[in-house]
């Protein structure tokens, strides 16, 4: 019985973490104690880059030390559930996009699993300028983003909206064709103002709208537009998994700043929809 629920359970965290799934690297970190399995994994594309490696691997080690405190804390008061199994850590950071040879976007996956339900996964996401050797936000693409500002503003709509058709296209999908009749589909702004948890979820404050990265595109060295990465049960229930939702660049011309109008083009490639 318990073998049977942790083989679901890695099947699930697998399902939850599909990019990190695709990555074949030997872990930068990995070790194993009493209570916990530990891994960080980095994808081959991003060690070349100049500081970007030696910043990813600092923030794996500590993700490592407090995932390993965390589960010998609870070995302590709970031995006896650890006498077979362990808790399981997995972090992977993996490549996105490369845009203007310049700013690297980066999705990190954790995947836990501590003897509850179901396992958990958390997606984030990292920008680095190559030419700075550090860590930015999209804030320099943009002539203003202050919170609750004009650019964010609209941004939070246009996340908003295009996550609301999601989960109803999802939502309908299930449906019957008879079920479809007599569920006619609603607008988005309508969907929106009846869901609660998207409302909260994405907000017009750049902390607070949602994992940002720079979206690959048709046109070499540009990006498409902005992706959101959200995780189960930002958006909606469990269940329904991880979101990936897309912005396009041409609707956000207007808030540009010349940096932003000068890496933005082209379309989002067909193989980029599949995520």
């Amino acid at each position: 019985m318990q073998r049977s629920v942790l083989a679901a359970a890695a099947v699930v965290l697998a399902l939850a973490s599909p990019v990190a799934a695709q990555i074949d690297e030997k872990p930068a970190i990995e070790i194993k104690t009493r209570a916990a399995e530990i891994t960080v994994t980095i994808d081959k594309e991003l060690k070349p880059v100049p500081g970007l490696a030696a910043d990813l691997l600092a923030e794996g080690q500590r993700y490592v030390a407090k995932s390993r405190a965390d589960a010998d804390q609870e070995y302590k008061t709970n031995k006896a559930w650890f006498k077979d199994r362990r808790w399981t850590y997995d972090r992977s950071y993996s490549f996105r996009s490369l845009v203007g040879d310049r700013y690297v976007s980066i999705l990190r996956e954790d995947g836990t699993y501590g003897g509850g339900a179901h396992p958990n996964s958390r997606t984030d996401t990292i920008l680095w300028d190559k030419t700075a050797k550090k860590r930015i936000s999209v804030r320099p693409f943009f002539k203003e983003m202050a919170d609750n500002g004009p650019t964010m503003t609209a941004l939070a709509r246009l996340v908003r909206n295009a996550t609301a058709l999601e989960k109803d296209e999802r939502r309908r999908g299930e449906l019957s064709d008879d079920e479809k009749k007599k569920d006619p589909k609603l607008s988005a702004e309508k969907l929106v103002a009846g869901d609660e948890q998207l409302r909260g979820a994405i907000q017009p404050k750049l902390l607070k709208i949602g994992p940002i990265t720079l979206a690959p595109s048709t046109a070499a060295g540009k990006s498409s537009g902005l992706t959101f990465h959200f995780s189960a049960y930002d958006v909606d229930a469990y269940a329904a998994g991880p979101y990936t939702i897309f912005v396009p660049w041409t609707d956000l011309k207007s808030f540009l700043s010349p940096e932003g109008t000068a890496i933005f083009g082209g379309e989002r490639p067909e193989k980029d929809k599949e995520l």
